[in-house]
């Protein structure tokens, strides 16, 4: 019973993966396509490649992580039922959220319904509830709340000195080289996306095979790298347009030099998190944020408030939605455990 459980709970991990590609793909390429710093099918190709360098160039935040969920998580059937709702509610809650066009958080999705799952089954053997509710507060409420408060600031600062780079340029030549920082921005988007989801990726899988006492031999998670990499470039591939439109043209419209500002902001908070925080900063709020921020700092803001709002209140209720429905899957799933 255990190794069917252990099976279905990696395969619908390598399905959560997967779709977190194609969900936050729109985080890099928005921008980039609405500005015609590259062209739709380019945009793809270099964020899928540059999603799949991220996961496969960087190791040591997965090993951060790892520890973080072992404390939390109960070993065996138990730990693998928490692992598998919390997986199954990430991977629904994408779902929902890319019908209805929404960036919401991937990252923050199977952190909260995880947590979610934990506190429950903590409840119930009496011990590890403070460290569930610490997962939920420290990887997925703080991380929040650092990432809508500072990213807007720092992206407003951040379009200060550009601007003033090219005061003296015709508007042709200072679009061309916010084009040309929006294509550096794009990679670097991809390259930290890839860095903070598919670490996350990679902690997972060796925490679901840790739940059953299972030895990884040398070199072996190397291999879960590649297929991480694998699976969220493979889900870039498949492009996420409908989440790329509402942040392209419904959230604020950006001239390309301070799209290109966005980007950088972006991209060098998910490097913070990851490298300095030791934290899973959500690319999708890194990037939406950082879109604000930038369309703020303009003569005339063209950010729009009812879409942003909209957007923010996906941000509050996917921890909680998420949590709450892996808790009630955790409970119907009990008999599992016996």
């Amino acid at each position: 019973m255990e190794t069917v459980l252990l099976g279905t709970t990696l395969v619908v991990l390598a399905g959560v993966t997967f779709l977190n590609g194609f969900h936050d793909a729109s985080n890099a390429v928005a921008t980039a396509v609405r500005t015609r710093a590259l062209t739709p099918y380019l945009a793809l190709a270099v964020v899928a490649g540059f999603t799949a360098l991220g996961a496969l160039i960087f190791s040591s935040f997965a090993t951060t992580l790892v520890g973080r969920f072992d404390t939390a998580l109960p070993g065996h059937t138990s730990g693998l039922v928490i692992l598998l709702v919390g997986f199954l509610v990430a991977g629904g809650w994408g779902l929902f959220t890319w019908w209805q066009g929404q960036p919401s958080s991937s990252t923050h999705a199977v952190l909260a319904a995880i947590s979610g799952a934990a506190m429950v089954a903590a409840l119930a053997s009496g011990f590890g509830l403070a460290e569930a509710a610490g997962l939920m507060l420290r990887q997925v409420l703080l991380p929040m709340l650092v990432t809508t408060l500072l990213a807007p600031v720092l992206a407003y600062v951040i379009v200060v000195p550009l601007v003033w780079a090219v005061r003296h340029s015709t508007p042709r030549r200072a679009n061309e080289a916010g084009r040309s920082a929006q294509a550096i921005g794009t990679c670097a988007v991809a390259l930290s996306h890839g860095l903070q989801d598919g670490q996350r990726a990679v902690a997972l899988s060796v925490v679901t095979l840790g739940t059953v006492g299972a030895q990884l031999p040398s070199g072996s998670v190397m291999w879960l790298q590649v297929g991480a990499a694998v699976l969220l470039a493979a889900g870039v591939l498949g492009g996420g347009w409908r989440i790329t439109h509402t942040l392209s043209a419904r959230l604020v419209t950006l001239d390309p030099l301070r799209a290109g500002a966005a980007n950088i902001t972006s991209a060098g908070m998910l490097f913070i998190g990851a490298f300095v925080l030791h934290a899973p900063i959500s690319s999708t709020q890194a990037v939406t944020a950082g879109l604000v921020g930038a369309g703020l700092n303009q003569s005339h803001s063209t950010v729009n408030w009812a879409t942003a709002m909209r957007i923010m209140s996906y941000w509050i209720i996917t921890p909680l939605v998420c949590g709450l429905l892996a808790a009630v899957l955790y409970l119907a799933a009990s008999p599992l455990l016996h």
